[in-house]
């Protein structure tokens, strides 16, 4: 029985009908206690979900619903190893990533040891760098550190290092590159000297496309300018689990970091894949995100599923999508140092359950994952947020931000916050026809002014929204954030009943490209190709 024939569905199905005519003007008046009962609190985190369309039946029918689909038992078998990913036939252990004590996920299967010797390599690595003792060209120190990758193994570190500069090591420059454009790397290796830099290929295959023309630059850039002197061992350290090449490109067997079959890259945050945000932000720091996380799970795992600030944040988005018809969802942060967030939630939720087909194989007979896009919402405000008010589609909101400011200047912080809990509340209430006809009549405008604006200065509101405001952006706070969303993503894919952890999506686009690439020089290859693709690569072969 698919998830959309139970009776908990039909329920879900009737209750939105009855509730449907109701505005969250409405059912603020009628609830004096909304917000203390459409709360949940986590550390120092506030998840405040009274302004969604819901009330505290949505949430009992929602809960029956994650029982129906089995949330609980589907995450015991994740956290006990079982190889839940089956279309890969793997286990799904990046909470062992964050773990601070083994054995896990059992004695007999127990990943700790190779965690936590991996943990214990970065960390020396990290301290011995930081401190200088890492040695470039001829004896000089490095000063800046290059990580190549892309996806899991780009999106984390660089979202987790700006969401936490302010901590960063003050003399080190940490950057990253993904694109395969030299428009990224060809500007950074300018302002670089090869001799006090350090490139991290991160990379599990050590083939991946992108990464390894990046890498190869980077080396002949390298040679270019340090010649016969240049010894590859100090400018290079790897992170895959192909140790071998690393070592046949040039990087000493010392500096291969290893990642398993069972971390899937965009849950890869919390391996040796993080090395870069550890040198940056230093061991301390990095392990304190790791118990933030480590927090998250143990809630997930044992919270009432009522209580379960990740399975109810899951179920209102299952509520939007499925029931209030919602195709997007958009992710606002209110900070700067929080900008790669949405990027970094659309590689997450997207990737990981934007399927169509069930994990039996089967056709899905309901929407899956929305669309999810963002932007920092003070910019948003004066971009996309006229469609929000006015555009007539329901976008449900992720409002995120933070009390205090982690780079602090007067006023700015109050006006920032408020501008984040005003949008919130305009998005929710709205203004009606009466209160704009007052405002206009306060202007003293006449009776033909005011029909004329009237219906441009209406805003129907019932847009639903949460905020989720945090103390501080710290290393605990942020570990918790994004173990958060990892496993609101799980619990909707249980519900769903996809596999939330292969992607044959993005492997598609990169054996296309594979037959793709030769056919750009060769004419005769070309010919094997679509007709679209044939014109594309006669334009592009004349202009090279």
């Amino acid at each position: 029985m698919t998830i959309t024939s139970s009776p908990s569905w039909a329920a879900l199905g009737t209750h939105q009908k009855a509730l449907a005519a109701t505005h969250l003007r409405e059912l603020f008046a009628r609830e004096p206690n909304r917000v203390e009962s459409l709360s949940l609190s986590f550390g120092g985190m506030f998840y405040d979900f009274s302004k969604q369309r819901v009330t505290a039946e949505t949430l009992r029918l929602l809960t029956e619903l994650a029982r129906v689909a089995g949330v609980q038992e589907r995450a015991e078998r994740m956290f006990s190893g079982e190889r839940i990913n089956v279309s890969e036939d793997r286990s799904v252990l990046h909470v062992a990533l964050r773990r601070s004590a083994g054995p896990f996920p059992s004695s007999q299967f127990d990943v700790m040891p190779d965690v936590i010797k991996t943990r214990l390599r970065m960390a020396e690595f990290a301290e011995r760098l930081r401190a200088g003792k890492c040695i470039g060209h001829k004896g000089m120190p490095i000063r800046d550190v290059v990580n190549i990758g892309i996806g899991g193994s780009d999106l984390g570190p660089k979202m987790m290092g700006q969401a936490l500069r302010s901590i960063s090591h003050p003399a080190l420059g940490v950057h990253y590159i993904s694109n395969l454009d030299g428009a990224q790397l060809a500007p950074l290796l300018q302002t670089l000297d090869p001799r006090t830099t350090l490139f991290v290929i991160v990379s599990k295959t050590f083939t991946t496309q992108e990464t390894m023309i990046n890498a190869n630059t980077a080396r002949n850039w390298l040679r270019a300018n340090l010649g016969d002197d240049l010894v590859s061992e100090n400018h290079f350290a790897a992170v895959s689990s192909r140790p071998e090449r690393a070592v046949e490109f040039g990087v000493s067997g010392d500096l291969v970091f290893p990642i398993w079959d069972w971390v899937g890259g965009r849950y890869s945050l919390w391996s040796a894949v993080g090395l870069a945000l550890m040198i940056a932000i230093g061991p301390h720091a990095f392990d304190e995100m790791l118990r933030g996380a480590e927090r998250m799970d143990e809630h997930f795992r044992t919270a009432p599923l009522e209580r379960n600030l990740p399975v109810v944040m899951a179920l209102i988005g299952i509520w939007n999508t499925n029931f209030l018809g919602a195709s997007t969802n958009s992710v606002l942060p209110y900070n700067e140092s929080l900008k790669y967030f949405p990027s970094f939630l659309q590689q997450l939720e997207m990737e990981s359950n934007g399927k169509s087909v069930s994990i039996g194989g089967e056709a899905m007979d309901c929407a899956t994952c929305p669309i999810v896009w963002g932007e920092l919402g003070n910019n948003g405000q004066h971009a996309f947020f006229q469609l929000l008010h006015q555009g007539g589609r329901i976008v449900p909101c992720d409002f995120i931000a933070a009390a205090r400011s982690d780079f602090p200047l007067p006023e700015h912080q109050e006006a920032l916050l408020s501008n984040c809990f005003a949008q919130s509340a305009a998005l929710a209430f709205g203004k009606n026809k009466d209160e704009v006809r007052a405002d206009l009549e306060n202007e003293s405008m006449s009776a033909q002014e005011i029909a004329d604006l009237l219906p441009h200065r209406v805003f129907a509101g019932n847009q639903p929204s949460s905020t989720l405001l945090m103390s501080s952006l710290n290393p605990g706070a942020l570990g918790s954030l994004v173990a958060l969303y990892e496993h609101k993503v799980f619990v909707q894919g249980a519900i769903w009943g996809i596999n939330s952890f292969d992607q044959w999506g993005v492997e598609l686009g990169k054996a296309v490209a594979n037959r793709i690439l030769p056919a750009i020089r060769d004419q005769e290859l070309a010919k094997l190709l679509d007709a679209s693709t044939q014109g594309l690569l006669s334009f592009a072969r004349k202009h090279l």
